[in-house]
């Protein structure tokens, strides 16, 4: 009992490095969050199209999809902290040609098209490489769990932070210096970059030649081992269906904001908040866990409790209950993508990290381009609340069927990875 109480609530915070990442990280992210709740209204705002919001969603994260893969290869060959030094400074100047574009008013829709295009380029190179990094930053291995959960914290932190701040900024100066802010808030997570101490590491793939051949091989590597064994391939399938599916935010609170519920800015700002709401209280929920055991069964729960709260926020016409109900669905999605990102990171080696988180990106944000895609089209001819209510079905039934599926997976992990099997488990 005395050994339990010595552990800290937190522990990935005893590394320095992850301390400053995390506060780096987390004034970004809140300028991360301010830009895509003035990108929707901007975009919403020029053209009144539910389908050209699904264009710019499409644009921003199709990248994810194609292009991610190839992210993890590099993640797997290169420094992790050198590449985030480049994306990070990349997005900040996405980020100032947005701002001034736009307080210049020369800003077309175009123009925002191509620059989230760019910015998902930039992505699919820095997502999988900071999935990687985190293990490299925390000190203690039994730490990496707590990591993950709050990296979760501090994303959905900003997701609450963020949009109240920009439906504020909007209303008040307009999208242009909320870019303009975003751009700032690079500097935050660039300083962290800088300050960290790291050890050298020695990357195995970094050996062979950096040739076409060798990318296409490491790719197979990476395919290979991640749909070659069933927790992580159902997993994988689980998360892309849902996302394509359940967290297209991006094209629905739009329509629901002006449309539905006729608000205006301050009323995106609230709504996205409150998404991000019920996220946090999901992601610090995680963050206190102290071990792996049980998150198969969250990743089972998590998209009946979103599928059920988007089938009552289609019939929902109250500004606050639809972001309870949003609030709802933040704790499922995020409920289920943590979970089964801490379990991928668990039962994944060390030498493929990079590319097997890159297929899980591919799979979350991946399909969630094409969700935003299929979603803005379908909104277009069958209406937002019709859509939703779908689709909230829809994930309730994939939500079963991966259940009945748990108890086999959990013998296929316990029989690979015996530490994580229950310790009154008979042989």
């Amino acid at each position: 009992m005395n050994s339990i109480k010595q552990i800290p609530p937190f522990p990935a915070f005893q590394s320095r490095n992850y301390r400053l990442f995390f506060m780096g990280q987390g004034l970004s992210l809140i300028g991360t969050w301010i830009t895509m709740v003035a990108m929707i209204w901007l975009v919403y705002h020029l053209t009144q199209s539910s389908v050209l919001l699904g264009v710019v969603g499409f644009a921003s994260q199709v990248p994810n999809l194609i292009l991610v893969p190839f992210g993890g290869v590099l993640s797997d060959r290169w420094n992790h902290q050198r590449i985030l030094l480049v994306t990070q400074t990349l997005s900040m100047l996405q980020s100032f040609a947005l701002a001034i574009l736009t307080l210049t008013d020369a800003i077309q829709i175009w123009q925002i098209i191509a620059l989230s295009l760019f910015q998902g380029i930039v992505n699919a190179i820095d997502a999988p490489t900071r999935q990687a990094f985190v293990p490299e930053i925390v000190e203690r291995k039994e730490s990496l769990i707590n990591a993950i959960a709050l990296n979760s914290s501090i994303f959905n932190g900003a997701r609450l932070i963020g949009p109240a701040i920009g439906g504020l900024l909007l209303a008040k100066v307009g999208a242009g210096y909320c870019f303009l802010l975003d751009g700032i808030s690079y500097i935050a997570v660039l300083l962290a970059l800088t300050a960290m101490r790291l050890k050298p590491k020695t990357l195995s793939s970094a050996q062979t030649p950096f040739t076409l051949a060798a990318i296409v091989q490491h790719l197979k590597e990476g395919f290979v081992y991640a749909f070659g064994f069933a927790p992580i391939r159902s997993l994988l399938i689980m998360v892309g269906l849902v996302s394509f599916l359940g967290v297209n935010f991006v094209v629905i609170i739009p329509v629901f904001s002006h449309e539905i519920l006729h608000g205006d800015a301050n009323t995106l700002g609230i709504l996205m908040a409150a998404s991000g709401v019920g996220s946090l209280i999901a992601a610090v929920q995680l963050s206190l866990r102290r071990e792996v055991r049980g998150l198969g069964q969250l990743v089972a729960i998590a998209p009946i409790i979103s599928g059920v709260g988007m089938i009552a926020f289609a019939g929902s016409r109250s500004v606050w209950l639809s972001a309870v109900l949003l609030a709802i669905m933040g704790f499922g999605s995020l409920l289920q993508t943590a979970s089964s990102n801490t379990i991928i990171q668990t039962l994944v080696h060390d030498e493929m990290r990079g590319r097997v988180m890159s297929i899980y990106i591919m799979s979350f944000l991946g399909m969630i381009s094409f969700g935003n895609l299929f979603q803005g089209t379908l909104v277009s001819f069958i209406g937002a609340p019709t859509t939703v209510a779908i689709n909230g079905i829809i994930c309730v039934v994939v939500a079963i069927f991966y259940a009945r599926q748990l108890p086999k997976l959990r013998r296929m992990v316990w029989a690979s990875h015996p530490e994580l099997a229950p310790p009154d488990l008979e042989p």
